[in-house]
């Protein structure tokens, strides 16, 4: 059978590929075409075209590449129509896919969803839509399934694809990769500040601000696959802070705390437990659209999923020198780092265990046969 599948950023990439490997275990026959990165066309099938190309963050750069974006939709249609899958994958990135499923479906094509738009955050009446262009939804939060059903919407829970990925990497020898790296022998603290130009911006620079108060430390930051390190080398200047690319689960699990922007990646460091402190930080404009639009209690993963606060959220003013220096010099402490563990190993139970990509793909590849 043939599968169109449309994936955004490095983490639709990862949860991408996995997917496509359950895939071509499922229909030994399957042609994949597919928009993704690097990981995804490392399994197979056919790139059409990479995520750097559209990785727009925020209302006002949207605004500003609209013309580029109505333009990868036009494409994306002609190449969907020319391809003529059995059925087409949306995973996340819900700007761009669901302009292209309000039209897939009507168009006759069969519509599954992989990942769920956080339509729980923002604008739920999305759901009526999603309701009428989207066959079958796999969701990855268990909160999501009891939000759907609030819609009258059956949507599957198969568990969060990160498990699987955690749990497939391989060991990692601390003293080894810090020699590799060009690292100290001091404990480390991440910096995760995101994938997108404009984020790590933001971010990064009020991250490294508070590194003289931690001298007993050494600061990495994980270079997300998008960006240049001579893109991060103009926010750092010349402050000592490492940097690795490319191997953010390896830092993860040598890290003893780390600094996060919120998003997956604040999931990804529960998972390898780690402490950490989120730190969130927009343009103004973008952030006080979003306070008005989102109805959320946090903005991390961690504490939605817990339904309570297990990780401290700097948001905005909050994201500065002090108040990161307080709260990261609280997680560094026996008791706070021993609260934070026994939460994550609560958290990581009610993602639902492992095979995520496999139930979806097998879901998938049945519903087509039936």
């Amino acid at each position: 059978m043939k599968y169109y599948i449309l994936a955004g950023e490095a983490s639709g990439d990862l949860h991408g590929s996995n997917l496509m490997k359950a895939l071509f275990k499922e229909d030994k026959d399957a042609e994949i075409r597919f928009w993704g990165g690097d990981l995804m066309q490392e399994v197979g099938g056919t790139l059409v075209t990479h995520y750097k190309e559209r990785a727009f963050m925020g209302f006002i750069e949207v605004l500003l590449n609209l013309r580029k974006i109505l333009k990868f939709i036009s494409f994306c249609k002609k190449d969907i129509k020319a391809f003529n899958p059995d059925v087409i994958i949306f995973i996340d990135n819900s700007g761009f896919n669901l302009r292209i499923a309000k039209w897939a479906k009507p168009s006759g094509f069969t519509t599954h969803y992989y990942i769920s738009p956080q339509v729980w955050a923002s604008r739920s009446k999305r759901v009526k839509t999603i309701k009428k262009i989207i066959d079958k939804m796999f969701v990855i939060l268990p909160f999501e399934k009891t939000f759907y059903q609030k819609f009258d919407y059956d949507v599957t829970f198969v568990g969060h694809p990160l498990i699987d990925a955690i749990a497939n990497q391989k060991l990692v020898d601390e003293h080894q990769f810090k020699r590799e790296n060009n690292l100290s022998d001091k404990p480390i603290i991440a910096l995760l500040p995101g994938s997108r130009k404009q984020e790590i911006i933001k971010k990064l620079s009020v991250m490294i601000s508070v590194i003289s108060d931690f001298t007993d430390y050494q600061f990495v930051v994980a270079g997300a696959p998008s960006q240049t390190k001579e893109f991060y080398e103009e926010i750092i200047g010349d402050k000592k802070v490492g940097f690795v690319a490319n191997k953010t689960y390896d830092l993860l699990s040598v890290s003893y705390a780390a600094l996060v922007a919120s998003g997956t990646a604040t999931l990804e460091t529960a998972l390898f437990k780690v402490p950490q402190v989120v730190c969130y930080k927009g343009s103004e404009i973008s952030y006080q659209i979003a306070k008005r639009i989102i109805t959320l209690e946090y903005i991390s993963l961690v504490n939605l999923i817990m339904e309570k606060k297990v990780v401290t959220e700097l948001i905005q003013s909050e994201c500065n020198k002090e108040n990161i220096t307080r709260e990261l010099q609280k997680i560094l402490e026996k008791e706070p780092r021993e609260a934070m563990f026994l939460n994550y190993y609560e958290l990581e139970k009610r993602l639902g265990g492992k095979g995520a990509s496999k139930k979806t793909a097998k879901a998938i590849v049945d519903s087509l046969k039936n």
